[in-house]
């Protein structure tokens, strides 16, 4: 499964963060995010993607990330 979200992640280092904190507390197999594209897409897939717990979390650490259509 694969998910897809828009995020205002801007940073290198705000992405290594981003996507450390995503590893670290879920089940994925790879988790990426585009900082060069205009909707800094963060990238998901695992067995199983739940997106509301993503983008919950993703807010929680102080980012906005909604579903990208």
């Amino acid at each position: 499964m694969i998910g897809i979200f828009r995020t205002n992640i801007a940073t290198q280092h705000d992405k290594k963060r981003v996507i450390g904190e995503i590893e670290a507390n879920f089940n994925v197999m790879a988790c990426s995010i585009d900082i060069e594209d205009c909707d800094r897409v963060l990238r998901i897939v695992g067995q199983q993607v739940v997106e509301d717990a993503i983008m919950s979390f993703v807010k929680r650490l102080g980012y906005h990330c909604d579903l990208l259509d």
